[in-house]
């Protein structure tokens, strides 16, 4: 038999943050640990929110939890720069496992749908787009040009692809549900600092640092997105428009009775929470001009309540996104920390930060590779311990 731990002596793996990133990097590491036959080490979930939130409900979160107001619909952007060739391989290794959780739970709040993309000034890496590349790039299969008489007026491309929306809240909450039945963790904390887990537990010997925007890192800045939650109901397609301007238009469904997202905003560094009343009929009216572009052909899209002036508004949304310059921070730093018994040690922790407004499509691809450094990592702190 194995001798139990006491909470003394049990030891601690554990990831800041609830949002997206941090509840897949939470997922992963259980598995990691499983595999590496690590069963007495647990793995603690330490966060200042955690994912309750219902639209139209009073709010419970902040601007800065992000993946609560996040659209969460998987949209692949060409692989121009390294850091978007960085993105789109996660991105792929996110898609399959959006397949794989949807067949083997189809309630988590993952759905397919179509989605389709409307450009007025496409630039050069979109107009080089062929379905073999962006199935090559995102994994995806299904990309095809749309023609003349598919796309409003003054569009010069637009396409369509095979693509999921989540909703949000329920995704997330699915996802912590699926965390604690397999026996972790969870502590509400509001952090100073990612070094300050190492005291919460005698025996921390592992930090993933999925805080959004880090502790201090001068990179990091608010992306503003402002959008609403509307009873638009009849959209079973997510529909992005780019604007001639670079301003975005956007509808996305939120299945499970979550309503539609009508959108919105991408305002780096600008930390306005409150609503501003222009953008949000300017949205509206961008939402109201793709209804009929987000419905099934033969769905009567000329009545919906988009296209005659009945659409309600259920919520209206501020998020301030978790960007960085350059991008996520993967990278291990380690610091010497003084013990609870007063003796030095050195603690490590594993950055997984800055996704931006990609925290979903992008979460499955960052967890695999935090995974994947722990998994090199872990053996040569965790404690080994002789079985009675």
């Amino acid at each position: 038999m194995k001798q139990a731990m006491s909470s003394t002596t049990t030891q601690t793996v554990a990831v800041i943050g609830a949002g997206v990133i941090g509840l897949s990097c939470a997922l992963k590491l259980q598995s990691l640990l499983s595999q590496q036959d690590h069963p007495a080490v647990e793995v603690l979930l330490v966060s200042r929110e955690w994912p309750t939130s219902i639209p139209g409900a009073p709010p419970t979160h902040t601007a800065d939890y992000a993946s609560m107001w996040a659209g969460a619909h998987v949209r692949p952007i060409p692989g121009t720069t390294p850091q978007l060739r960085r993105e789109a391989r996660w991105l792929k290794r996110t898609v399959a496992e959006f397949a794989r959780q949807l067949e083997a739970e189809p309630w988590v709040g993952i759905t397919r749908c179509q989605g389709v993309e409307f450009l007025d000034a496409p630039s050069p890496a979109y107009t080089r787009q062929t379905a073999a590349s962006f199935e090559e790039e995102s994994g995806i299969r299904g990309y095809r040009v749309l023609g003349r008489d598919e796309v409003p007026d003054g569009v010069e491309l637009g396409f369509e692809y095979p693509s999921f929306c989540l909703n949000a809240p329920l995704y997330c909450a699915n996802l912590l549900r699926r965390f604690l039945a397999r026996g972790g963790r969870t502590l509400q904390r509001d952090l100073r600092s990612e070094w300050e887990v190492f005291s919460l537990r005698p025996q921390v010997k592992f930090v993933v640092n999925a805080s959004g925007t880090g502790f201090g890192d001068t990179k990091c800045f608010p992306t503003r997105g402002q959008t609403v939650i509307t009873n638009f109901t009849q959209a079973t397609k997510t529909v992005t428009k780019h604007n001639r301007d670079g301003s975005f238009s956007f509808i996305i469904p939120r299945f499970f009775q979550g309503g539609t997202i009508m959108g919105g905003t991408k305002e780096p560094g600008n930390w306005r929470t409150d609503i501003v009343p222009a953008t949000r009929q300017r949205m509206i009216r961008g939402g109201q001009s793709l209804a009929p572009y987000a419905v099934e052909e033969g769905a009567g899209s000329a009545t919906t309540k988009a296209a005659d002036g009945e659409l309600q508004v259920i919520a209206d949304v501020v998020g301030r996104r978790p960007t960085r310059d350059g991008g996520m921070r993967i990278q291990v730093e380690e610091e010497q920390l003084t013990g609870t018994d007063g003796e030095l040690r050195t603690g490590h922790v594993l950055h997984a930060y800055g996704a931006g407004g990609r925290g979903y499509e992008i979460s499955w691809g960052i967890a695999e590779e935090v995974a994947e450094i722990a998994a090199s990592l872990l053996p040569s702190l965790l404690e080994t311990r002789s079985k009675l």
